[in-house]
């Protein structure tokens, strides 16, 4: 898979993440209408993206808890909802697939950001996520 479709990928599960949090929506339910409202990828692209989805959404509480930990004087509903998802995302990945280094990673979520977020969350989200990967490093 290259770096491009996995980009596809992290993006696609960003969105899910999106859907499930604004609509309230379980697992099932976003599975259910999400890709009738998006264009048509490849079978690779929506393997990889389901899978961040089911990582993200099985393991919330686990992540939730980590962003709050390195999130100083931010909570997670007050956070933008993009950033949250985007954050869910990449902190689910790190955790569910281990064969991706880190910096791979935070570089792909920020270059998401720098689509789906405001200018101003990039440092932010490179902070959290720097912090994250540090905290699940020396454990």
């Amino acid at each position: 898979m290259t770096t491009r479709t996995r980009r596809k990928s992290r993006e696609l599960a960003m969105q899910m993440l999106f859907q499930a949090d604004m609509a309230h929506q379980a697992e099932d339910e976003v599975r259910a209408t999400f890709w009738r409202s998006t264009d048509p990828v490849d079978a690779e692209v929506r393997g990889f993206a389901e899978d961040l989805f089911r990582v993200a959404m099985t393991r919330r509480e686990e992540i939730d808890a980590l962003i709050l930990k390195y999130s100083k004087n931010w909570r997670i509903e007050r956070m933008a909802a993009v950033d949250r998802n985007l954050l869910r995302m990449a902190v689910g990945e790190m955790l569910g697939f281990k064969t991706t280094p880190f910096p791979v990673v935070i570089n792909e979520a920020l270059e998401i950001g720098r689509r789906y977020s405001a200018p101003e969350s990039i440092n932010f989200l490179n902070g959290l996520l720097d912090a994250v990967a540090r905290g699940l490093i020396a454990k």
